[in-house]
């Protein structure tokens, strides 16, 4: 699943008339690096949630097929927030573990190692990396494979993790709801595996990092 429900408030003026996923670095959308990605990692289905703006999203990326995956569409009345929009996709992610990644971050991660993983009795597996200039506090801790909410160091969660339904299966569709809160409590219970992934991530949340990164993109190799 790609999330690409989110506004893009810091994007504005961009984002007023264009889906924060659909802007340009490198020469390409930021979800069509992602869809290419997932393509040549062996995955051969995607979902993507939208709202706002959401049928450019699908105008401009249809079934897949250009991108060599097979696209369905998880549209929002508003958006949901990212354990809500995953809630509601449900239906269409099927019952076994799914990888999750955001719209909005560029990652030379292999996600090819992620459709292997296997979870266990875990309700979920994150990537984690080095903090950025702009979150220098982290969002979590990893200490011997297991993910938890304070220790030393923290860590930035990247955007990219897998997750069992059973992790969500709480949530009416629908409803608004945050995904840290769920995945603090999964931790509290020690199932929430992760990794620290320390190559090339960015998050793009603002015009000037877009700019950085399209400058990078076209400066060298993806």
């Amino acid at each position: 699943m790609i999330l690409a429900a989110g506004r893009g408030v810091r994007m504005r003026p961009l984002t007023d008339t264009t889906p924060k996923s659909l802007l340009a670095a490198g020469g390409k959308p930021l979800i069509a690096w992602q869809l290419e990605k997932l393509a040549r990692a062996g995955f051969t289905e995607a979902v993507i949630n939208h709202a706002h703006l959401g049928h450019l999203i699908e105008a401009a990326l249809g079934d897949g097929s250009r991108f060599g995956v097979s696209i369905r569409y998880s549209p929002e009345r508003e958006a949901l927030e990212t354990a809500g929009g995953i809630a509601f996709a449900l239906p269409l992610l099927g019952a076994q573990p799914f990888l999750v990644i955001n719209a909005d971050i560029y990652c030379d991660y292999d996600v090819s190692k992620l459709a292997r993983l296997q979870l266990g009795d875990r309700l979920a597996h994150l990537v984690l990396v080095d903090n950025p200039a702009q979150h220098p506090r982290g969002d979590f801790a990893l200490e011997a494979g297991c993910v938890r909410e304070s220790g030393k160091p923290m860590l930035t969660f990247s955007g990219i993790g897998v997750y069992t339904p059973r992790l969500f299966g709480g949530i009416p569709p629908g409803a608004k709801v945050a995904l840290a809160p769920i995945l603090r409590k999964a931790m509290a219970a020690e199932r929430v595996s992760g990794e620290h992934y320390r190559g090339r991530w960015r998050d793009i949340g603002t015009a000037e990092r877009l700019r950085a990164l399209d400058k990078e993109l076209r400066g060298g190799p993806a």
